[in-house]
């Protein structure tokens, strides 16, 4: 095989790149992987347990749901833009035994139906938070928990701070009135 009959191959493989970044920034956010210590005080602070269905929006590598999934024995849905991502997800999540328990969706996180999840967690741009604010009122239940790492809501008035790590605990029904009711 000559060097020329690499270069469609170095061009697929270069688009596939390309697109696995680009592709979640266009949707509202990088790929920043929260430590562990910072994914279990987030599930802690939402008091997550084995009743809830945990949605991760821009999941990343999965490790929260996966964590949600091993430690509170939750159940986990991950929506992730970066089809890179979501196979290694899904690949690690076979790998340790929580297919049942886990799913990874590969999409666009404004077109996924939250109304069964319990608990939301993001860590996405501020900008995407406010696009997502009305999608979170409209499709979740009244105590329903939204956990925001690094990024407010404005508007919304946490239940819980941790100041020191930036999360944000909200409550629908409760964070997302307007101040003074």
């Amino acid at each position: 095989m000559t060097i020329y009959a690499l270069i469609p191959i170095l061009l697929v493989l270069i688009m596939i790149v390309a697109f696995s970044i680009l592709w979640p920034l266009a949707i509202g956010a990088a790929y920043s992987p929260s430590s562990l210590r910072v994914v279990r005080k987030m599930l802690d602070m939402a008091e997550v347990d084995s009743e809830d269905l945990v949605y991760d929006l821009g999941s990343g590598d999965g490790r929260i749901v996966i964590e949600a999934a091993r430690r509170y024995n939750a159940w986990g849905v991950g929506v992730e833009a970066d089809p890179l991502r979501v196979l290694w997800s899904k690949v690690n999540i076979l790998k340790l035994g929580l297919r049942q328990q886990v799913k990874i969706i590969w999409g666009n996180l404004f077109h996924q139906n939250l109304s069964h999840a319990t608990v939301v967690i993001l860590f996405l741009w501020g900008r995407t938070n406010e696009k997502l604010k009305y999608k979170l009122q409209d499709e979740l239940e009244p105590g329903s928990r939204v956990v925001s790492y690094v990024w407010k809501f404005e508007g919304w008035n946490p239940i819980k701070i941790d100041e020191r790590e930036r999360i944000y605990l909200y409550i629908i029904g409760e964070s997302d009135k307007p101040n003074g009711q």
